[in-house]
């Protein structure tokens, strides 16, 4: 039995169904949202609908966009013969925050997991290799996470793009900035002696 009105719990539900929102911080969310003045509550429903209504995929490198091609695609002072794979919109972010990339993007909206039931039809593969049959790309470099899902993909999708004689790259792995060897695994240390670089 609730002890709330159905409208409150169903607030609180929505809440625990986005990613990384457990109960407690659903409810503390909608008690928030319940004490807003009502032009902000309001204001904030207006952002959700409106976002979801007009952000879409740009038609040249997946990423979001609310226009026919994103930012990146249409800035004239980007590489365009040099396209970043991530695997999503928040890699982007992540890659731009650096402010050292000055290429273009490809966001696959996902990885090859075949425990997921992700294959390469459900992600933006083709849409990759189109652009680079197209011809003008230089290279490609993978950015996906240094996992099996995100090896795999890289892999994959290098294989993909041999025939058409792109250079093929991928992150450099290693000890993060700050980080003692000591706590670095066999894994981490076995990848950094591999990319290691002269100095």
């Amino acid at each position: 039995m609730s002890f709330f009105p159905s409208a409150l719990d169903e607030l609180v539900e929505k809440f625990a169904s986005l990613p990384g929102v457990g109960m407690k911080s659903a409810q503390r969310l909608a008690f928030h949202i319940l004490d807003l003045p009502e032009e902000e509550a309001r204001a904030f429903a207006a952002a959700i609908v409106k976002a979801r209504e007009t952000v879409h995929t740009c038609k040249i490198c997946q990423n979001l966009t609310d226009a026919d091609e994103c930012a990146v695609c249409r800035s004239q002072t980007r590489e365009a013969g040099v396209i970043c794979v991530v695997a999503s919109p928040k890699d982007v972010a992540a890659i731009e925050r650096a402010h050292e990339y000055n290429g273009r993007y490809h966001v696959l909206h996902g990885v090859i997991s075949p425990l997921n039931h992700i294959g390469p039809d459900d992600i933006r593969v083709r849409e990759l290799v189109d652009r680079v049959a197209a011809g003008g790309v230089s290279e490609v470099i993978m950015a996906m996470n240094p996992d099996t899902e995100g090896e795999t993909t890289a892999k994959y999708i290098s294989r993909l793009l041999k025939p058409f004689g792109v250079k093929v790259t991928r992150l450099a792995y290693g000890i993060p900035v700050g980080a003692s060897l000591e706590f670095a695994d066999d894994a981490t240390l076995m990848r950094a002696l591999e990319g290691r670089q002269e100095i």
